[in-house]
């Protein structure tokens, strides 16, 4: 039988095995893109690492949002996290396991974070939040994650080319405008109110920006932001991306798919080069 929330506690207690509770470290807080231990920033997507979280398995479904406001609470899971004594939305909840969105409405400084199943409490835990703390999502070999204007992924073996615009993930990126209440998805671009002194790095130089169009939240989604910029050309092959503010700014290693565009199939062979005249 498929038992979950309060009704799993019931059956604990009635076979005479008192339910554990959620257990889980600061180092077991982490950054949802890059996956480290690094400080957070108002509306970004975390994830907890630990032990007894939830009771069952459960991703956010769209019968979760009403109102285009994210959960606080799965069905079925008897979880919740407290952060700064504030319900964190929840976008993926399992024993072992949460992806939550840190509070959107915090400044700078150090919260504590708690989990809390049916009844059970675990411990409270630090959280340092800064006003940006930016990490590109990657696939595999720590590519970032990259669409083409039209919409195709770039990748190691589809590269995007110097001179095509490009739509790269982050999170962590702080505060937008218009600012959007905790746990709200964007519905409308809504760009960061600190763009002017984004900057975005490739292999350590900084592209013009003019090139960078929009830098905010993406819409559809919350706490996923998006950086759409054109690839300067001459840009050489899969350099290392990195952007914020100052700082910090993303963590170092992370390429983007980026080669030259092959020769045109239309272009004309010129044949071989003339002799060179011997001057004697």
């Amino acid at each position: 039988m498929d038992l979950t929330g309060s009704a799993t506690v019931a059956c604990l207690l009635l076979l005479g095995q008192a339910p554990l509770a959620p257990r889980y470290v600061p180092e077991g807080l982490v950054n949802a893109a890059s996956n480290t231990v690094v400080p957070l920033a108002p509306n970004t997507i975390a994830t907890l690492y630990g032990s007894n979280l939830s009771f069952n398995t459960r991703a956010i479904s769209a019968d979760d949002i009403r109102g285009n406001v994210l959960p606080t609470l799965l069905p079925g899971t008897g979880l919740r996290i407290l952060i700064a004594n504030q319900p964190a939305s929840l976008y993926y909840v399992s024993p072992t396991q949460v992806n939550l969105l840190i509070p959107a409405n915090l400044i700078r400084g150090t919260y504590q974070l708690q989990v809390l199943r049916d009844g059970l409490a675990g411990p409270k835990i630090p959280v340092v939040i800064e006003d940006s703390a930016p990490q590109l999502f990657v696939l595999g070999d720590k590519f970032a994650i990259t669409h083409r204007a039209m919409g195709s992924l770039a990748t190691f073996d589809t590269p995007a080319h110097p001179g095509e615009i490009v739509v790269v993930y982050v999170t962590g990126l702080g505060r937008t405008s218009p600012e959007l209440p905790g746990g709200q998805i964007a519905t409308t671009p809504s760009p960061v109110v600190r763009a002017r002194e984004f900057r975005l790095y490739l292999n350590g130089e900084a592209v013009d920006p003019a090139c960078v169009f929009y830098v905010g939240l993406t819409p559809g989604f919350g706490g996923l932001y998006q950086v759409n910029f054109r690839i300067p050309p001459g840009t050489p092959d899969n350099p290392e991306l990195r952007l914020g503010y100052q700082e910090p700014i993303s963590e170092p290693g992370v390429r983007i798919a980026v080669s030259p565009p092959p020769p045109s199939e239309d272009a004309v062979d010129p044949g071989p080069s003339p002799p060179t005249p011997d001057p004697g």
